[in-house]
């Protein structure tokens, strides 16, 4: 059901054919209907992924990630992104693969695809680390702070994955990790969202007994713990920003580095279930955010990220956390047909499979000067979901309408609250 070597190379509405349950592709219900079945399965998220993923870890497999990976930029961004580009990549997806690679493999036709993939990613951790490998990353400092960012993405992954990504790995290649992530320690971090990338390089050296350092960790708890402002949003430093970055960033990375603190007896259980409650009600935003056609607003910076703006939605699903009204089965149809919306336009990858520049399609006037093509694959930590088992609820359950959808259906929904 599974074959990669078709994966890699078909367009995702094609390979979702192929991998379809049967009983989503019966007739008798209109072409719209169909479609909308199509993308609604786990079969499309991993093809989905398997499409993204592919080139950036086939080629770092081999060392040819630098030589073959193009690098976009806005056309008017004269910025020098070649020494970065490529740990933004790598890094960023595997914060997002990582959950899925983590349920480890089985006798399925997915469970043998997750082996692949698995023993990938380790050759992969392996040449990005070792210093005499032509696609050895930059993680230091100097001109390249945004290093410390992509960093934390690769720390981030390890965390989730650590299971399949971390404990089987060679002595060598854990030592090599921690150098190179201890090496990001020179970059002094803005004081805004660049705080939590400094604790969760700390946090995975805290967790894997690497001298990692608790105080710069609950510095940067306790400095958006007095940013916050209110019913699951936390400020970007001092000020609210109307973007995704409680999506992309401070959420995600204040649970995982809170949930460390409590397991080093840092922090309470109290303390985390205020970080994690905060998460699911913006994580409920999200959610309602959601279109009854599947798109979501265009506000704010890096939207080139695509559904990536939907990482603390996707993750609390994943932590089968979500709010008692909002079942999974609708985030899963939700979700669906956003991933949809802004993986098939034309332009969303070039000849090669390679990510380009974009929201929906090729824009890449939309890229601010940070972005360049490996800052595109934060879009895979909307896949999180993939972390649950095929079995799951999740999977398993009849489509179902969001919350908007039923809204702007006439459906008499409860009323919204904040927190």
């Amino acid at each position: 059901m599974f074959r990669r070597k078709f994966l890699s190379f078909m367009p995702v509405t094609l390979a979702t054919s192929l991998l379809l349950p049967k009983h989503l592709m019966a007739g008798g219900a209109d072409d719209k209907m169909q479609s909308a079945l199509k993308y609604n399965s786990r079969a499309y998220w991993v093809a989905t992924m398997v499409k993204i993923a592919d080139p950036v870890l086939n080629n770092l497999s081999q060392g040819t990630l630098r030589q073959n990976m193009p690098i976009e930029l806005n056309p008017n961004n004269k910025e020098d992104r070649a020494k970065t580009t490529h740990l933004e990549a790598f890094g960023r997806l595997m914060a997002g693969i990582a959950p899925w690679l983590n349920l480890g493999a089985d006798d399925t036709e997915e469970g043998k695809l997750r082996a692949k993939y698995i023993k990938l990613t380790h050759k992969c951790l392996s040449v990005a680390t070792d210093p005499k490998s032509p696609d050895f990353m930059v993680f230091t400092g100097g001109s390249y702070d945004q290093a410390l960012v992509d960093t934390a993405f690769l720390a981030h992954g390890l965390l989730r994955g650590r299971k399949q990504l971390w404990d089987p790995l060679a002595n060598e290649v854990k030592q090599n990790i921690i150098t190179a992530l201890k090496s990001a320690k020179k970059i002094m971090p803005g004081y805004n969202n660049w705080l939590l990338f400094m604790a969760m390089v700390e946090a995975f050296l805290v967790e894997v007994g690497a001298d990692g350092d608790l105080i710069r960790i609950d510095l940067a708890v306790k400095k958006h713990i007095e940013w916050y402002k209110g019913d699951g949003i936390y400020g970007d430093g001092e000020n609210f920003h109307f973007d995704y970055y409680n999506s992309f960033v401070i959420h995600p990375m204040l649970l995982q580095v809170v949930e460390i603190l409590v397991k080093h007896k840092v922090q309470n259980d109290a303390f985390y279930k205020l970080i994690l409650s905060r998460a699911v009600r913006y994580a409920a935003i999200e959610e309602r955010l959601i279109s009854p056609e599947g798109t979501f607003p265009a506000i704010g910076r890096s939207l080139t990220y695509r559904f990536g703006a939907m990482q603390c939605l996707s993750m609390v699903a994943l932590m089968k956390q979500l709010p008692e009204m909002i079942k999974p089965a609708q985030v899963r149809s939700a979700l669906s047909l956003v991933i949809s919306n802004m993986i098939e336009p034309t332009g969303t990858f070039d000849k090669n499979g390679w990510l380009q520049i974009g929201f929906a399609g090729h824009q890449p006037d939309m890229a601010e000067n940070y972005i360049s093509t490996g800052s595109l694959y934060l879009c895979s930590v909307g896949l999180l979901p993939l972390g649950l088992p095929e079995t799951d609820s999740f999977w398993v359950d009849a489509p179902a309408d969001w919350t908007s959808k039923k809204a702007w259906s006439g459906v008499n929904i409860p009323t919204d609250h904040s927190i």
